[in-house]
């Protein structure tokens, strides 16, 4: 059975580019759209839909008042918000992901319709790939039989090397920082993880989640709200402490260098180019954690598309940090950790719920 997706947008245009970009996904099917959340919490009941895409700003029920009443009636839908690139679609992007929505893409600005149709469909097919996954594990575990996979399988990977000749062993030395390199699925990802440790880390920890401007400073406010220490948008010049988290700035680049005094770091913002088409780009934020902590560094890498952090995590590797990645299994999408795996760079492959755990570990918890 083909994935069915019901698209919920105030805007006629929208509604139809949104639907000609599902249009072209395989195995998808358009079951109907709504203009707003009343008309479509009665095409949700009438329709069931497996997913919904969600605009977040509607009249007569937006986009968090659906969320609530979905959650409210028990209906089991995947959502995916559509937010615009701005402060307030920012907050409410987190608002929603709090209330239960799976993923997000940002609204395409700017661009012909037919450029945005091809930039929604590149964002929505891996999200679909990976809901569908999930659907499919939820029905065997009620016992029901897997029904035949809508997108080509992955290949069947080895089994995993959590060590290489190439790379040497952690030094085993108390980490001094943390770095996690983030993407697709991460925003709750992420809150599980720092909401899990606690306010004394004695050490200073640096985010890349990928996202676009005005969306990290929502992410790094939301993650104050309800963290131990804290959280905030990282700003350039500013001196490096411990017990804070640091998030790169949306549509910048992100690196650690020597203050002034030669001893103390402070934080660069940069406009340098994209790398591996990311800005804020992993690498880039681990290649300068390699060169600071020579030895004293513990790197994450997460749920995510594409291979962003392995370069960085192979310099980091050599100057002898300790590299955890997340586990497949409770993965959004399996990219940028089976990157890490594959490049034989990952000291420790761990479910979400395991990896604050093992960052402790690392700072010298018992």
């Amino acid at each position: 059975m083909a994935l069915r997706v019901l698209v919920v947008d105030d805007s006629i245009l929208f509604r139809k580019t949104i639907t000609d970009a599902i249009s072209g996904i395989p195995n998808v099917e358009i079951v109907g759209t709504a203009a707003n959340g009343r008309i479509a919490l009665s095409r949700i009941k009438s329709l069931k839909p497996d997913m919904l895409t969600l605009d977040l700003e509607m009249p007569e029920m937006n986009g968090l008042e659906l969320l609530e009443a979905i959650k409210n009636e028990g209906i089991v839908v995947g959502v995916v918000l559509l937010s615009c690139l701005t402060v307030r679609g920012g907050d409410l992007t987190m608002k929603g992901l709090e209330l239960g929505a799976f993923d997000y893409i940002a609204k395409p600005e700017g661009f012909t319709p037919a450029e945005n149709t091809i930039t929604i469909r590149k964002s929505l097919e891996p999200i679909f790939r990976a809901y569908t996954q999930q659907k499919d594990i939820r029905g065997v575990l009620r016992g029901k039989p897997a029904p035949p996979p809508l997108f080509r399988p992955r290949a069947p990977l080895a089994a995993p090397t959590l060590s290489s000749p190439s790379f040497p062993a952690p030094t085993g030395k108390r980490s001094e920082v943390v770095a996690i390199g983030i993407s697709t699925g991460g925003p709750r990802a992420l809150t599980d993880v720092l909401i899990a440790l606690p306010a004394n880390l004695g050490v200073p920890l640096f985010v890349v989640q990928h996202m676009p401007a005005f969306f990290t400073a929502s992410l790094a406010n939301n993650l104050n709200s309800r963290c131990a220490f804290r959280v905030k948008e990282a700003e350039n010049g500013e001196s490096v402490v411990a017990n804070t988290a640091y998030i790169a700035p949306g549509g910048k680049q992100m690196r650690v260098a020597l203050a002034t005094d030669g001893t103390g770091k402070v934080i660069r913002i940069t406009d340098d180019p994209p790398e591996n088409n990311c800005r804020p780009s992993v690498d880039h934020l681990f290649r300068s954690i390699a060169h600071h902590y020579l030895g004293r560094a513990t790197g994450v890498i997460m749920t995510g598309m594409g291979n962003d952090g392995v370069v960085g995590l192979k310099l980091m590797k050599r100057n002898g940090a300790l590299v955890i990645a997340q586990n497949e299994a409770t993965c959004v999408v399996y990219g940028m950790p089976k990157a890490a795996v594959d490049a034989g760079v990952v000291d420790f492959i761990v479910p979400l719920e395991r990896i604050a755990g093992e960052i402790m570990k690392s700072l010298g918890a018992a």
